[in-house]
């Protein structure tokens, strides 16, 4: 089986390091999966979860901004700053959590919840709107996409 070869390091130095099956991790574009055999990619790092899968683990690190590359089977992810979730402190991140809803600091607000998540102290991460215009008004729905079927949507015979 064909494996990348991927190398996780941070200012503080190297967070982790070998072959795995499988890269997850969220860019500013949304979330992306790299196989082996992935278009090479150079991607910014968003706040969120990094997953490695290898043979014989699955590694867990929050990740706060950097770099994304991928080339051939080589993934290299340059961390900003990366916790794996074994060092996480649940407490201190809960207690960050609250000073940045008391502060109003959605970055900080970001960061905790992404180590929470990471650490499993969260059982899912909670999708918030990145511009108050994407949230919908209070009660409302959202729309459902449409997609034209031809017989409903085609003009009636003789019809300008």
């Amino acid at each position: 089986m064909a494996e990348l070869q991927v190398e996780l390091v941070a200012a503080e130095g190297r967070v982790w390091s070998g072959p795995a099956t499988m890269v997850v991790a969220r860019t500013t574009e949304g979330e992306i999966g790299i196989l082996p055999g992935h278009e090479s990619v150079l991607a910014l790092l968003a706040s969120g979860p990094v997953t490695v899968d290898s043979s014989d683990e699955t590694v867990r690190v929050a990740v706060h901004g950097g770099f994304l590359s991928v080339a051939g089977d080589n993934v290299s992810i340059l961390a900003e700053v990366a916790e794996r979730a074994e060092d996480i402190d649940a407490q201190r991140a809960e207690r960050a959590l609250t000073r940045a809803g008391d502060d109003g600091d959605e970055a900080a607000r970001r960061r905790a919840e992404t180590r929470l998540l990471v650490a499993g102290a969260r059982a899912a991460e909670p999708r918030v709107p990145s511009r108050a215009a994407d949230a919908p008004a209070a009660g409302a729905r959202a729309a459902e996409p449409r997609v034209p079927s031809r017989a409903a949507d085609a003009p009636a015979a003789g019809a300008r």
